[in-house]
């Protein structure tokens, strides 16, 4: 299976909405856009269309995918993952039409399209090299999906570079949600959240700070699982002594 025909269903395992540790103001334009879509048949009477091009940009690890996925949850929709820095390769050409197809297949599953890494066809080039005229194609092809993508389908690209991407395509998008490393107390509230989870004896852990709520869920996971094998070590040892005495 290639990289654009990953097809994930809502009932993916990934955390629900309300378990995010998303920013106010992030979380207020996520709220505004679940309730333009619940009311987008209300709205199309008017001749009004929902807000459905959403760019995600910021630091690593700062719930930029779990955010898509837990949208796509509450909108009950598939999401279709686009990896686009495995997808872009020297056939640009080629390219191009399977990102076509992509809009296509999201467009008829009434799907969430999550475009991750977007500025690897993004990217401002320098347009004297061999590849800029295909690339330039692949743009504008973009450019001209994103234009006419349907009402109904909900696309959220994301990049750690915002700065690298052409100003054609970033004006295609209506809303723009940075995510960041959170501060301290924001890293403390995601810890104890974590740690919830498990018995109170396995709430020891050294905790570190500056850094993502990725590396902070990796960080608690392995030390939560040492201390539980270090348990299990004991128990057995413990055993082992018994059954020789």
């Amino acid at each position: 299976m290639t990289s654009y025909d990953i097809t994930t269903s809502p009932n993916i395992i990934s955390e629900p909405l309300n378990q995010l540790h998303l920013s106010s103001e992030n979380q207020e334009k996520i709220n505004h856009i679940l309730d333009e879509f619940k009311y987008l048949n209300v709205l199309s009477q008017y001749g009004l269309h929902t807000t459905h091009k959403l760019l995600f940009f910021g630091d690593s690890g700062c719930g930029k995918t779990a955010t898509a996925k837990a949208v796509a949850k509450e909108l009950d929709k598939k999401i279709i993952t686009l990896d686009l820095s495995e997808f872009v390769s020297s056939r640009l050409g080629e390219t191009a039409k399977n990102v076509n197809t992509i809009f296509k297949k999201a467009a008829k599953e009434n799907a969430v399209l999550f475009l991750d890494e977007f500025d690897s066809v993004g990217k401002l080039r320098d347009y004297d090299t061999k590849d800029s005229g295909e690339m330039k194609r692949l743009v504008n092809t973009l450019i001209q999906l994103i234009d006419y993508l349907p009402n109904n389908v909900l696309l959220i690209c994301a990049t750690n570079h915002m700065h690298a991407i052409d100003k054609a395509l970033l004006r295609r998008f209506e809303t723009t949600m940075e995510f960041i490393v959170p501060n301290d107390k924001e890293l403390d509230v995601y810890y104890c959240s974590l740690l919830e989870r498990f018995p109170e004896k396995f709430h020891n852990i050294q905790k570190k700070y500056a850094i993502s709520y990725a590396e902070a869920k990796d960080l608690v996971f392995n030390q939560v699982k040492k201390q539980i094998i270090n348990q299990e070590k004991a128990k057995e040892k413990l055993t082992h002594e018994q059954l020789n005495n």
